[in-house]
């Protein structure tokens, strides 16, 4: 198990980002999903539509359900952020139209996410950590409330 903290990347009237941050890690997932698709020149276009339609969406219009693919289970809120005419992938948890939770992905090679270990490990470590908001919500623990999740500041997970 590690421990992993819930951290905001940006707040707008419209919709709060947050993505994870694991214990010893230098960087949130975030932040490492944005220098991969830096570091490869033939990414970079597809980064670049991706982070374009998460700051129209921060902006505009909210994280509405139709610019999200559902991944994992039924049960979770696990989501892909997809580009038409790209296999770049951003996973996410999507709380609500107004909270969303970015994690890491990556390029698909294959036809579905749980045949490649790096993006299903990803699916993975959202899936588990939507379990436990689910359980912190239902304690009382933490709320989510139009663009924020109230207390997640001081508060660590373990995946």
């Amino acid at each position: 198990m590690t421990k992993t903290t819930i951290e905001s990347v940006r707040q707008t009237e419209k919709a709060g980002l947050f993505t994870i941050c694991f214990e010893g890690e230098s960087f949130t997932e975030f932040q490492k999903f944005m220098m991969k698709g830096n570091e490869n020149a033939t990414l970079q276009p597809d980064l670049q539509k991706i982070l374009n339609a998460l700051q129209h969406m921060m902006d505009a219009t909210g994280f509405l359900d139709r610019y999200f693919r559902p991944e994992g289970k039924f049960r979770d809120r696990v989501a892909a952020l997809p580009i038409q005419s790209s296999k770049l992938r951003l996973y996410c948890l999507r709380l609500s139209d107004s909270v969303l939770i970015v994690g890491n992905g990556g390029t698909k090679h294959t036809k579905k996410y749980e045949d490649d270990t790096e993006l299903n490990g990803y699916v993975i470590q959202l899936q588990k950590l939507d379990d436990l908001l689910r359980l912190s919500e239902t304690k009382g623990e933490i709320t989510i409330e139009e663009a924020a999740i109230y207390g997640v500041d001081d508060k660590q997970f373990d995946i």
